[in-house]
């Protein structure tokens, strides 16, 4: 009752003075208004409401003026009337009773911080203290540490120095990483022009279900796969939901292992998980969030660390607060892009490790902390690529999610950010919905940009002009944009000089047989090793990702590590096209071959037919058995396309192909489409004819089907339909034979594809 009292006292004593506030922002607080209370009405008269300091105009006894000059309006009163004495009387009695009103908010002040600080100690608070967002706050908790040692409590002093670091720690972190995430930049980074990740994202559609299971196909199959309506409703989830459990799940997520394509988003999506944590929007029942790369990790591979060292290393607010221990927090791990992890990720050799103090290698840390016998409180986001999904063993993982990029609605709605101009975006979301290829890239967000960098460049500069239509055409039209951009931009020219120098040249050779090299060995990011390998000096690399920066781009880990990489997979397949193309076109040498069967004295007499270039990809393409050169083939065929040769003038000092050349390719590849290939292999054959911009299978197939020469067979609930074309079509005065030809996925599961991309109708 008398603590009440006091509290009372102290919140009418009326003194508000702006040393002695703090800013607290849900606890009840002393009331320092400048009203008088009740029961020290009198005093509080005699004080003033404030300090001269912060004078209110509202009060309204006036306090003593400490001026010591004459007021115009008040110069009887206070000057000539009011005896030397008096004043000096009246100055001591206004310290005074300042000096009390002083003492009862302190007292206040204390009485509640103590109040709050037994919670903190009590068995069942959080482990971590909220926000501290005031510093006499903590001060106050210094203070509070230090007597309770005075006290002799050191367990009570500990523990509560220990919140109160983490505390500190708490806002630390999510300052860095708001610093690090709330900023992006589309392509490769600008200097100058950073985006704020909330202005730009848009959601992506994520879904939950599925297997942790490896998936090798080529990752344009899966886009095709997925652009499809599925079979059944599936299960969508937000991103802020990521460790949500379903309806009807009654066990805890650990573990979620989300699966996308190159490019698709997933890194963004873990970087705007971190950012609305770090802004106080979403999952703030968790104490500390690390997010980590591979790429990261990859150059610790000889290194050996504690977990608890591996997070100091990482985030170093942890380490300056003496953060030594985490089981009693709760910790969320991302570790993003499984699939550029070069550690040796061995779960059935690996020795058991629980004790996050000891040290040891950086992959015996991982797989101990996903096998949950490290740190099993905490929970852990793990994202990969399709293909390297099944390092992770099933039992270790709670839940599969994968990400689907953009839905049609979502490309429309990107595009309509990028272009202001609604007509301009318009005509641009309707040129890609006339291409399926174009419209089924766009699932993946990067591949967006550059369809939007390409299209802007094309509008702008050739005004009328027909936009791409096809993956070679785009790429060709992004390797000539960012040449032009060097030109301008590095080298001083106009915009209207050639683009290709012998320099720009020489670099864009070097990256061609980079993405070549490493694509072969199934690498999407490259070390200095890497580089060496491939004949290119890290000098040279840096000034390309500095020079070419939308193509090749250098990233730089904790104490500037270096790894490069390409923006995109495909970007890196059609610089391996382009490689392999200019070579043959320059030596005759054919490096689809791994013996070449042509000796160099025959190349120089008669150079190699660019047919033979082309079956030697068709057939290494088929042998592959999950199409991993399936986009790179279609990018190796259309640039024999002439006009596609004409867009890289400078860059090609001569051509390889004619129309004549191109015709036998296509020969080539029907009579391919008459062999008993898989659904896959036939749809990205009948992709690349449409590259080599022909369409004679296609009118040969609607004829048919006009003529009713040609039968559809529905396809039977299990294994392949095929489509059995019982007559022969006569071309050329040559009778080609097409029966059976397995074209079930091009009338039953991709009758979309072919109507809108080939122009069949049924």
């Amino acid at each position: 009752m008398m603590m009440k009292e006091e509290e009372d006292r102290a919140e009418s004593a009326g003194f508000s003075c702006p040393s002695v506030r703090s800013d607290w922002s849900k606890d009840k607080q002393p009331d320092f208004s400048a009203e008088p209370g009740p029961t020290r009405g009198q005093r509080s008269q005699s004080a003033g409401s404030s300090c001269p300091s912060v004078r209110s105009d509202q009060s309204k006894p006036d306090p003593p003026d400490f001026s010591g000059e004459p007021g115009p309006t008040r110069v009887d009163q206070q000057s000539s009337e009011v005896p030397s004495g008096q004043s000096v009387s009246l100055i001591g009695s206004f310290i005074n009773i300042l000096f009390q009103l002083l003492e009862d908010n302190i007292i206040t002040f204390v009485k509640n911080e103590l109040k709050k600080i037994q919670k903190v100690l009590s068995p069942d608070y959080p482990e971590c203290l909220e926000s501290q967002r005031s510093s006499s706050r903590e001060a106050f908790g210094k203070i509070t540490v230090d007597f309770l040692r005075r006290m002799k409590q050191e367990e009570l002093a500990d523990r509560l120095q220990s919140k109160l670091q983490a505390a500190v720690c708490h806002r630390n972190v999510k300052s860095a990483l708001k610093k690090k995430f709330q900023c992006v930049f589309e392509g490769i980074a600008k200097a100058g022009s950073p985006t704020l990740l909330n202005q730009i994202y848009t959601e992506l559609y994520i879904t939950e279900g599925g297997t942790a299971e490896v998936n090798d196909e080529h990752e344009v199959r899966q886009m095709e796969t997925a652009s499809r309506k599925p079979d059944r409703p599936e299960t969508t989830i937000r991103q802020e939901d990521i460790f949500k459990a379903s309806p009807g799940r009654d066990e805890p997520i650990r573990t979620v292992l989300t699966k996308g394509v190159a490019g698709i988003g997933k890194t963004v999506l873990t970087q705007k998980y971190s950012l609305d944590w770090a802004e106080d929007k979403a999952n703030q029942h968790i104490q500390f969030i690390f997010p980590f790369t591979f790429r990261e990790l990859n150059v610790l591979k000889e290194e050996k660390f504690s977990l608890v060292e591996l997070v100091h290393h990482f985030f170093t607010e942890t380490k300056e607060a003496g953060i030594c221990s985490f089981e009693d927090f709760q910790v969320v791990f991302i570790f993003d892009g499984l699939d550029e992890c070069r550690l040796p990720l061995d779960f059935h050799k690996t020795t058991i490790l629980t004790d996050p103090r000891k040290s040891t290698s950086v992959d015996v840390l991982l797989i101990n902390l996903i096998r949950g016998k490290l740190l099993p409180s905490a929970r852990l986001w793990i994202t990969t690529r399709p293909a390297a999904a099944n390092q992770i063993p099933p039992n270790c993982v709670d839940m599969v999610t994968e990400v689907r990029g953009f839905t049609d609605p979502q490309k429309e709605e990107y595009f309509r950010k990028r272009f202001r101009d609604e007509q301009q975006a318009s005509r641009i979301i309707s040129h890609i919905k006339t291409s399926r290829s174009l419209h089924i890239m766009c699932h993946i967000p990067v591949f967006c940009w550059i369809t939007a960098t390409v299209l802007e460049d094309v509008l702008e500069t050739r005004e009328g002009g027909q936009l791409p239509k096809t993956l070679t055409e785009m790429y060709i039209h992004f390797l000539v944009v960012q040449a032009k951009v060097k030109k301008v931009k590095y080298d001083g020219g106009a915009e209207t000089d050639p683009h290709w120098s012998p320099e720009s040249r020489k670099m864009m050779e070097s990256l061609g047989k980079l993405a070549f090299d490493q694509l072969q060995k199934g690498n999407l990011i490259f070390y200095e090793s890497d580089l060496t390998e491939c004949g290119i000096d890290i000098r040279a690399a840096s000034v390309y990702s500095g020079v070419f920066t939308q193509i090749f781009k250098e990233e730089r880990g904790l104490y500037q590590d270096k790894v490069f990489c390409f923006i995109h997979l495909s970007v890196q397949e059609f610089l391996a096209a382009l490689h392999v193309y200019l070579t043959f076109i320059n030596s005759g040498l054919n490096l689809l071959e791994e013996q070449q069967t042509t000796s160099i004295w025959s190349m120089l007499i008669s150079k190699p037919k660019i047919q033979s270039l082309h079956q030697s990809a068709v057939n290494k393409a088929l042998l592959s058995p999950n199409g991993h050169l399936d986009l790179f083939l279609r990018f190796l065929l259309g640039l024999s396309l002439q006009t596609n040769q004409t867009l890289l003038r400078g860059l090609l000092t001569q051509t390889g192909s004619s129309s004549q050349t191109n015709q036998k390719t296509v020969q080539y590849i029907k009579e391919k489409l008459s062999e008993n290939l898989s659904a896959e292999k036939s749809i990205n054959l009948f992709h690349c004819l449409n590259e080599l911009n022909d369409r004679s299978l296609v009118e040969e197939i609607q004829q048919s089907l006009r003529s009713g020469s040609l039968s559809i067979a529905a396809p039977p609930t299990k294994g392949r339909g095929r489509l059995n074309m019982r007559t022969q079509v006569t071309r050329n005065n040559k009778r080609i034979k097409y029966t059976p030809v397995t074209f079930a996925p091009l009338f039953h599961m991709h009758r979309p594809i072919y109507k809108s991309a080939h122009g069949i109708n049924f």
